[in-house]
């Protein structure tokens, strides 16, 4: 399973090849590893190392090390990754004109994601997103739920992509979207002005048509530019 280690410094060439095997997605989040012996007896190496390299995984974010269970494979780097680009994010969103960057950073993203979805969405997505506008119809007055919902559309929507890099993306920054979609829920008619934008977005992913899902994405992402910043100005009246 693994290769014999002649060196020095055996713990990062133990750790590199565990590491390797995450990467690739041999290991994946949630297996257990070998125990510390085990992998000892594998390696042709001490348990100091195999301990040594345990380690520098755990500080990678690519496991868990838990008492009484062993050691786990995790996610952590993502959620790492995911947690510094949101904190840029959200520094840089208070910034003079950082809700129109946000806009445009959708703009980017999401007109593309429709398309793509509009390509490969499954049925489980579709009925992800049917679920989520129906939701949201049902709390055109609950804040709260409406914009759960609303998330949950989008995420459907970037999951339908089948890119991992996406949801990563897109989860990055989820907390500033909410952020700017209570700032649309608060303008007059933002949440029905909303609604017709995602069911155009989804009949077109629907239909099979990613040309008609940009253009319905780009129009959405129009409405909320126009509708944050009556949201601003209101504030200064």
């Amino acid at each position: 399973m693994y290769t014999p280690i002649q060196s020095a410094r055996v713990f990062e060439q133990v750790a590199m090849q565990i590491e390797t095997r995450i990467l690739q997605g041999e290991l994946r989040s949630g297996d257990r590893l070998p125990t510390e012996r085990e992998l000892a007896e594998q390696f042709h190496v001490s348990r100091t190392a195999v301990r040594e390299a345990m380690k520098i995984l755990a500080q990678k974010g690519l496991v868990d090390m838990r008492p009484g269970r062993g050691t786990i494979v995790i996610d952590g780097a993502h959620e790492a990754m995911q947690d510094s680009i949101g904190l840029v994010m959200r520094l840089k969103l208070g910034e003079v004109g950082g809700s129109d960057n946000l806009v445009e950073v959708r703009g980017i993203l999401e007109t593309e994601i429709a398309a793509l979805a509009a390509v490969r969405a499954t049925e489980k997505e579709i009925a992800a997103m049917r679920e989520a506008i129906a939701t949201m119809d049902e709390n055109l007055n609950n804040a709260d739920a409406f914009i759960a919902a609303d998330n949950r559309f989008h995420e459907a929507l970037a999951q339908a992509t089948q890119n991992a890099l996406i949801m990563m993306l897109i989860n990055s920054i989820v907390n500033l979207l909410s952020e700017q979609r209570k700032q649309v829920f608060q303008v007059e008619g933002g949440p029905q002005r909303g609604q017709i934008h995602h069911k155009r977005i989804l009949d077109n992913v629907i239909r099979r048509e990613p040309e008609a899902a940009r253009a319905a994405m780009r129009s959405h992402l129009q409405q909320v530019r126009e509708d944050v910043r009556d949201f601003s100005n209101s504030k200064w009246l």
